[in-house]
């Protein structure tokens, strides 16, 4: 897949950056054909069985923190897998190699890589790239949202009973009762249908593209979010905080059904 945008819309300070980060997107979609649906594939689990991590995890992490290591040596690093690197720093990029690993672990296709800059704790560029289903979105701040070059806008639905909605559970769900159980129950009841990718970096963006009609998740990690946060925002979507105790828990959604669903997620 060839990665472009028109460069006539991104402020010319960007390019460099934005090329960067579709650099180093598809070095690791790269990585990840390379291991999909092969046999043997080497993995582990983190904190439970329910958290997996691959060698595409990792060789994919690897090449792109050395990609910003030589290209941008003042710039600090939050990756999953490898955790902090100067984070204090006033550019800081945020990267999941690989977000969907569970997808990836047993051959379906929905999985990504998610790399977010920030400026002084702001994203101000998100690429998110899904190689086997060849979907690239990405946005600048304050200039849009992209999926392989073309504009994107989340949806204009605006009853519940019509809504598609998306969400996904947390990895410490057997042992936590908050787990969001509850909440799927509730919103089964009032939506079309409801969803469940295993990407919450694809849930983002296919709810800034208007393929979902609402997205929502507890206990999410600031690398799941940085990316598809932006390009929900660029698109038109609300983002908000829906709770202050479970990391990054979040409710995305479309202006027109954010009230509703917020409601019944704090019922």
């Amino acid at each position: 897949m060839t990665f472009g945008y028109n460069r006539e819309e991104i402020p010319q300070g960007y390019h460099h950056l934005l090329d960067s980060a579709f650099d180093m997107a598809l070095e690791a979609g790269r990585i990840h054909m390379n291991y999909f649906r092969r046999k043997g594939l080497i993995q582990a689990t983190k904190l439970n069985d329910s958290d997996v991590v691959t060698i595409a995890d990792k060789e994919a992490e690897a090449a792109v923190l050395a990609h910003i290591r030589r290209v941008f040596p003042d710039h600090g690093i939050i990756s999953e897998e490898s955790g902090r690197e100067h984070d204090d720093r006033p550019w800081r990029w945020v990267v999941d190699p690989l977000d969907g690993t569970t997808n990836f672990s047993m051959g379906l296709p929905a999985f990504c890589v998610s790399i977010a800059l920030e400026h002084n704790h702001e994203p101000v560029i998100g690429v998110v790239y899904a190689p086997y289903l060849n979907e690239c979105f990405h946005a600048v701040k304050g200039v849009g949202a992209w999926l392989n070059g073309h504009p994107i806008h989340c949806s204009d639905k605006a009853e519940m009973s019509k809504a598609v909605v998306a969400t996904g559970m947390p990895y410490d769900r057997k042992d936590n009762p908050d787990n969001n159980l509850a909440e799927i129950s509730r919103v089964a009841m009032c939506v079309r249908g409801v969803r469940r990718m295993g990407s919450a970096a694809i849930d983002l963006c296919y709810t800034a593209a208007g393929f979902f009609d609402a997205y929502w998740e507890l206990n999410l990690n600031r690398w799941d979010v940085a990316a598809g946060e932006l390009i929900a925002k660029e698109a038109g979507a609300v983002v908000e905080s829906i709770r202050t105790d479970r990391n990054h828990s979040v409710l995305v959604s479309n202006p027109l059904l954010v009230g509703d669903m917020r409601r019944v997620l704090m019922q």
